[in-house]
């Protein structure tokens, strides 16, 4: 067989080349993370044009992968900004490692549009290749599906948005109605992330029963229930009914 016919692994296969590396061999995971890292930094090196490279890191171990590469591109002499997801505090395991690696990692918060602008490189390092994502949106669904429609991981991308469901009715009631209230995304959690569909039975069937008793609150009260209607922030003074 020629070499570059020769197949790639997939997500599955790559996943148990992991764990036999590990597992079989006994190879430290952070050393599989530090050559995963090293490989993209090659890679970025030899396609990344004029500007700086920008790494942007989720918590888990694909953010790792990302630092690791960030870290290699410095000592390459680029420019590079790793750009945290989340607060360095909450990164654990091997990617928690390789942020004491390398500390100019900061963390970010809102649009990041303008701060990837006449980037010579962007690294995605935010999810993985089997995460399970619940995305709450409040605005259309197809749009986040058409965003990310080329994204590793796309399957398993599952958004809520406006369905076009509602009327007059109570705020809460609208959530409701187009599936995007906190009990309907908790219970795509349970569906969806591995090990919880038999373990949270129960769960799921209680947060059920609480969609339905807010609803018929709502039909016979015509306003949100107290717990939804008085709810604050921790710290905040409640609001006066």
């Amino acid at each position: 067989m020629e070499p570059w016919l020769r197949p790639l692994y997939d997500a599955d296969g790559m996943r148990a080349v992991d764990r036999w590396a590990i597992e079989g061999m006994g190879v430290p995971s952070l050393e599989l993370m530090e050559a995963a890292g090293r490989a993209v930094a090659e890679t970025v090196g030899e396609l990344a044009l004029d500007g700086p490279v920008r790494v942007v890191c989720g918590k888990g171990n694909n953010g790792g992968d990302g630092l690791v590469a960030a870290r290699y591109l410095a000592e390459a002499g680029f420019e590079v900004e790793a750009l945290l997801l989340w607060p360095g505090e909450e990164l654990g395991g091997d990617a928690a490692a390789n942020l004491e690696r390398f500390r100019a990692a900061e963390h970010v918060g809102g649009d990041l549009g303008p701060r990837l602008a006449d980037s010579g490189a962007i690294v995605d390092a935010i999810f993985g290749t089997d995460v399970p994502i619940i995305f709450a949106y409040h605005g259309y669904p197809w749009l986040i599906h058409r965003l990310a429609y080329r994204r590793t991981n796309h399957p398993n991308l599952h958004v809520r948005g406006y369905k076009e469901e509602g009327t007059v009715t109570t705020p809460f009631d609208m959530v409701l109605r187009n599936d995007l209230d906190r009990f309907h995304l908790v219970i795509d959690v349970i569906d969806r992330v591995p090990g919880l569909g038999a373990t949270a039975a129960y769960t799921k069937q209680a947060l059920r029963d609480r969609r339905v008793e807010h609803r018929q609150y709502i039909e016979r009260h015509g306003e949100d229930m107290p717990e939804i209607r008085n709810w604050t922030w921790p710290g905040d003074t409640p609001a006066a009914s």
